[in-house]
């Protein structure tokens, strides 16, 4: 049985090893972003993980909508390409934009990640945009899904022991207890770390490149909003991400902890409120292309026999001009 015992063991220790960046000490130190090491340890190659979110950006965009209007791309481009250069992300970024109106943003393997239309048109300013783009960015550069997949590896092999040692039922529904009630909970806890994580990194990689890390604090309200509007229903302990109202509070400690006061920001640009005039254009033109200007109305020819005879008494024009019909006394 000591074999059996260091192996799960070893995979114990793996599994801690995996859950730590290379370096933890320095990520907080805003002025060494770029040089610091803030990737969480991982068993796949970041070449590997590029090749892989290749992959899987291939299927995104066989399903989904990619908006091709070179103008918004380039300047949704420029400024995530901004950020990349003021973050601790060390491979290319590529940033497209979907057709979509809900307020979402998520990251692919390798810097590969997506923004609906709808956090564009919600956007106040563009540095609002700009953290949502830097929260994701976030997720790049600690490499979250390589670290989440380094996991679910050792996990799996940690359940092998299970199924060829010989054991009691006890110790086997012991073991089996342990794993059903404390995966999950870990891989909860993981998954709301990362969440986290990518809006601490997120919001130092704003200030860096000159945004206000506030605005996106303020871009929780629209969320909050299309929240009440579509209700979840689950709770906060079973949320695959922390509430809303959580992370305003929590992001509002770290900017006031790590983040030194600036006399001035970079708010937007000038031409911001032209890309969103232009989006909104974009879209219209998608929706009368695709048939979808919505319900006219259409006049109805009468067919009511009543009213198209001629009644008796009543005289029919010589125009054939429908006339309103004529109530007559009977007799």
């Amino acid at each position: 049985m000591r074999k059996p015992r260091f192996t799960a063991l070893l995979l114990v220790v793996m599994l801690g090893w995996a859950s730590l960046p290379v370096r933890g000490d320095d990520k907080k130190d805003v002025d060494e972003i770029g040089n610091r090491k803030v990737a969480h340890r991982s068993i796949i190659s970041q070449e590997k993980e590029i090749a892989i979110g290749k992959q899987y950006s291939t299927e995104i965009e066989r399903s989904a909508k990619i908006l091709t209007d070179p103008v918004i791309n380039e300047y949704v481009n420029r400024v995530s390409q901004n950020l990349a250069r003021n973050s601790d992300l060390n491979i290319p970024l590529t940033v497209k934009v979907i057709d979509d109106p809900s307020i979402n943003a998520f990251t692919l393997p390798g810097g590969f990640i997506y923004v609906n239309t709808g956090v564009l048109l919600a956007a106040d300013e563009e540095d609002q945009i700009a953290g949502v783009i830097a929260h994701e960015i976030g997720h790049a550069a600690a490499r979250h899904w390589a670290s989440q997949m380094t996991k679910a590896t050792i996990l799996q092999y940690a359940m092998i022991p299970m199924m060829i040692i010989p054991m009691s039922a006890a110790v086997y529904y012991g073991v089996l207890e342990a794993y059903l009630n404390g995966v999950p909970l870990a891989f909860l806890k993981f998954s709301r770390k990362d969440e986290e994580e990518a809006d601490f990194l997120g919001l130092q990689y704003m200030f860096k490149a000159g945004y206000d890390p506030n605005s996106y604090v303020g871009f929780f309200g629209k969320v909050m909003d299309e929240e009440r509007r579509s209700p979840g229903s689950m709770s906060t302990v079973f949320a695959s991400h922390p509430p809303t109202g959580d992370r305003i509070i929590k992001s509002e400690q770290e900017i006031q902890q790590i983040l030194p006061k600036r006399d001035q920001y970079l708010v937007s640009t000038s031409e911001f409120d032209d890309i969103k005039a232009r989006l909104q254009t974009v879209i219209s033109q998608h929706k009368k292309q695709r048939g979808d200007s919505g319900p006219t109305l259409r006049k109805r020819e009468s067919t009511d026999k009543t009213t198209s005879q001629t009644q008796p008494g009543q005289q029919k024009t010589d125009q054939g001009d429908d006339q309103p019909p004529v109530l007559k006394r009977r007799d």
